[in-house]
Parts: C-alpha cells; structure tokens; sequence
C-alpha cells in the first residue's frame, strides 16, 4: 500500500472516530450531569448505539440495523433520562443514502420510518421520519454531487489522454515531414555530387554545402521537438517555422518562389502549417515527380493565405497521392484551411494547394 492510498483511509477512520467519539459524548451528558443514579444497562445501549459509526464507510447496512436495534432498546432499559439516541444511526442512515444500491437504500428507509410509526407515538413517529427523510435526501445529494465531480473528472482525464495522442501524432508528422525532406535533399544532392566533381567542382562545393546544410536543419528542428517532448514549456530559444522562413526552405531545393499581395500577421499554427505543406510538397516533387521545373507560389488575398506547388513531373498520380497527402489534408483541416492535390490542368504535372481563411 502506498503513502497516498494510506493517507486516504486513516483520514475517513479519524472522522469517523472523532463522529463516534462526540456522538457517545452527547448522549451520555443526561447520564453524567444529573445527580440522580441511573440503570447501567442505559450507558451501554447509549455506547452500542453510536459505534456502529465506526464501520458505517465499510458496512453501512449493519451499522444502521445496529444503532437502530440499540435505539429500540433504550426505554427498555430501565431508569435512564429522556432524550432521543438517534444521533448514530441517523449517521449510519446518511452512509447507506451514499453508498447502497437504490433498492436496498428505499427499503431501509421505508422500515426505519415504518418501525418509528409502530414503536413510537405519533408525535416522535413525526420527528423520526422528517430526521430520517432529510439525512437520506442529504446523503442522495452528496452522493449526486460526488459522483458529478468524478464524471467531470474522468472526462478531463479522457480529454487530457486525447490531447496527447494529438501531440503525438502532431510530433510524429513533424519528424516525419523534417526527416523525409532532409534526407530527400540529401540523397539527390549526394547522388549528384559525384558528377558536378567531375564536370564543375564549384557546383560540386555548393552540392556538399547544401547536404550539411540540410543536415543541420533537421538537427535544429528535431531538437526543437525534442525539447517540447522533455519540457513542460515550449523553448523560448527555438520557435517555430515561420512564413518568413520559406524562402530559405525553397532554396535549399532549387526551386522557383514567388510571393504575390501584402504580407500581414497570421496565426502561428497557420504559419506553422503552412510551412509543413510546402515542405512535405517539396519532398514529394523531389522523390517521385521526375520533375524538371517545380514552382511555389505564396498568395496573400483579402481574407486569406494560400501556397500552391506546382511541378511538370510525370510520376504516376497514384504514386504521389499516396505520399503525404493526408498529412497534408490533415494539417489544412486542423487550422480551419482546406488542401487539395491532383494533376494539373494546364499542362504536365501535379498541382498541391492549400488555401487559410484569415478571417
């Protein structure tokens, strides 16, 4: 058993002991103020009656049906003050109002109230039933409100589960889109180094630089995540990829951009989305198109921001489709945008577009 777990039951066992404690002690007063000498019986049914609520959390049944059978008993017992010992069983009443199943909670109630009416006058018989009536519907209200909080509790912890699961999969698409492209780039410029050696060494440095280059930026991305992954709180050293950094990102493929309309401030994860479909479009154009000419165009309308990628590959539609794509889908439909993909109409190739309402 583990400290929390212990800590949570010697709590309820004190309340319940101090609750026995005080109940013996009130009932027992008439006997002890009084100068006149009273029958011995009386202190013991005074006493059983109240330590049935020391096992009323555990056994809440027995403990009524005992308090109550020492309650019956009292003016049975020969000389003893006139008072009412319902103080425990009227505990004991509110833990079976808690924590018994309906039908056995109705019925307790109906015999407690019945055997008031039969043993009792009217007048007391009256008393009983309204104390009874009031510590059962008080014990259903506590129970209504307990069992609210632990609903709301448990639909926390089931948002808080899927809250993670969706950075995970965020996690995973990010590594997925900064790893394919950088190794893509890696392995066409790798594979083209050996020829521009021989024909332009010059060519051949920038084709090596580009390689380390792309290297890096994958260590700087992945460290980024991996930061987010080890931390409760983002790096406030490395942000996000930005729309400002596409530039960088075309050029390190050899790639046409172009920017049309007046730039204004978007939302970081529009930004951000942005950014990872024009990445993993760029990685698709370079590992299946067979594309000689890839072009991305960065639009700035009125109420929104779109990126097209276009290319004059001539990779087979259902080769490229599978590739990215729902990453892709998945990443416009999460910031509120819409991505489609597919040939292009007017010419050779494979159009990707994304389109982000600002407003």
């Amino acid at each position: 058993m583990d400290g929390v777990s212990l800590r949570g039951r010697i709590r309820p066992l004190w309340l319940d002991v101090g609750l026995t404690v005080l109940v013996v002690a009130v009932q027992l007063w008439p006997f002890l103020v009084s100068e006149r000498t009273w029958d011995w019986r009386g202190y013991v049914v005074v006493v059983v009656s109240a330590v049935p609520v020391l096992w009323r959390r555990q056994a809440p049944v027995t403990a009524l049906l005992t308090s109550l059978l020492a309650t019956s008993l009292y003016d049975f017992t020969g000389t003893v003050p006139d008072q009412p010992i319902w103080y425990g069983g009227l505990i004991a009443a509110y833990s079976v109002a808690v924590r018994s199943p309906r039908w056995l909670r109705l019925s307790m109630l109906v015999a407690t109230v019945g055997g008031s009416l039969i043993l009792n006058s009217s007048q007391t018989a009256l008393r009983v039933a309204v104390l009874f009536v009031a510590v059962y519907a008080t014990g259903r209200a506590a129970a209504t409100s307990r069992a609210h909080a632990e609903r709301l509790e448990h639909e926390r912890e089931v948002e808080s589960e899927r809250a993670a699961e969706r950075e995970r999969a965020r996690i995973a698409r990010d590594m997925h889109d900064i790893l394919s492209h950088a190794v893509s780039l890696m392995v066409v410029q790798a594979e083209a180094g050996p020829v521009m050696l021989k024909r332009d060494p010059a060519k051949a440095e920038a084709a090596f630089e580009a390689i380390a280059s792309a290297g890096r930026d994958a260590m700087v991305q992945l460290r980024r995540i991996l930061q987010v992954l080890h931390t409760d709180e983002q790096p406030q050293a490395a942000p996000q990829p930005r729309l400002a950094d596409l530039p960088t990102l075309v050029a390190a493929s050899d790639m046409r951009f172009e920017t049309t309309g007046r730039p204004f401030p978007v939302a970081p994860d529009v930004e951000l989305a942005v950014y990872r479909i024009t990445q993993e479009a760029i990685t698709n154009v370079i590992r299946h198109a067979a594309a000689t000419r890839a072009e991305i165009h960065l639009g700035w309308e009125t109420d929104a921001v779109t990126i097209e990628i276009t290319d004059d590959g001539t990779a087979p539609d259902v080769v490229r489709k599978g590739n990215g794509l729902i990453g892709i889908q998945e990443r416009a439909t999460a910031c509120g945008g819409v991505a489609t993909a597919g040939p292009r109409t007017d010419g050779p190739g494979f159009r990707v577009t994304a389109r982000f309402p600002t407003r």
